[in-house]
């Protein structure tokens, strides 16, 4: 969410990250795969190849526009809630992060409790396999309400600048990760979920059970999961076993592109 080489960073931080995850999932996957690679992977490249301009051009209209104006793009704004703290500037940028996470937490809640949101958000669940390349499965119109936000938020907080660097760095990488196909030794993933969500908790929210569908929200920090007590640690049919999608939607048809972006229309 910042000017000029902004764009360019994150998208080399995604491909790069991409293509680590990408090799690890094949030297250590935790599922076999139920569908063919190359028809859902077609899709997700499909999501990529829409997503990305609208989020930059959500930034450009709204970031660059708005904040720009009002800020003149200070690394360290002087409105907004934080300035108001009187804390040192690095205490706002940690403070900021934090928020900005638990916001992107509750809009992920919201989306799967207000009916018009589950609309939109409902694309990314009917993927019956989880792999890296599921956390590019985003319909258009979620990705420019979920900038939107973020935008606000940043606004509202008065976010230094290179938190907002560092926020939009960790939320590309991180959905990545945790929605990788990847057995990670449970002492590390133990260790992990201290702090960040690892693929085997975040894959315990693409159940088709209800119970653990509504679970396990975050994206980047474990902790709101736990305070709101969302957090399950596991799927009660354990990995290997347990059933990936919606019960709605059990057969192919999350691998087509067209059906898959009009699914919000159904």
């Amino acid at each position: 969410m910042i000017a000029s080489g902004q764009p360019l960073l994150i998208s080399a931080v995604l491909i790069g990250t991409a293509l680590v995850l990408l090799l690890a999932e094949a030297l250590w996957p935790r599922r076999s795969h139920r569908l063919p690679l190359a028809q859902r992977w077609r899709t997700h490249l499909g999501f990529v190849m829409i997503n990305m301009p609208v989020e930059r051009g959500v930034q450009a209209l709204v970031f660059i526009g708005v904040f720009g104006a009002i800020t003149g793009y200070a690394a360290q704004p002087d409105f907004g809630l934080l300035p108001m703290t009187g804390l040192p500037g690095w205490a706002q940028g940690v403070l900021a992060i934090l928020l900005l996470d638990l916001a992107v937490w509750a809009q992920h809640w919201a989306t799967h409790r207000i009916p018009l949101l589950w609309r939109l958000h409902r694309v990314h669940h009917p993927d019956r396999d989880l792999d890296m390349s599921t956390a590019l499965r985003f319909h258009p119109l979620e990705i420019a309400l979920s900038m939107l936000l973020k935008m606000g938020v940043a606004l509202a907080l008065g976010a230094p600048l290179w938190a907002l660097i560092v926020f939009e760095l960790l939320l590309a990488v991180l959905p990545m990760f945790n929605h990788a196909n990847l057995a990670l030794p449970l002492w590390l993933d133990r260790v992990l979920r201290l702090v960040i969500v690892t693929p085997d908790m975040h894959r315990v929210h693409h159940s088709t059970a209800r119970i653990e569908h509504d679970s396990n929200y975050g994206f980047c920090l474990s902790i709101w999961d736990r305070v709101v007590r969302t957090y399950r640690p596991r799927p009660s049919g354990g990995h290997q076993t347990m059933t990936i999608g919606l019960t709605d939607y059990p057969g192919r048809e999350s691998t087509r592109f067209g059906w898959s972006m009009g699914l919000p229309f159904r």
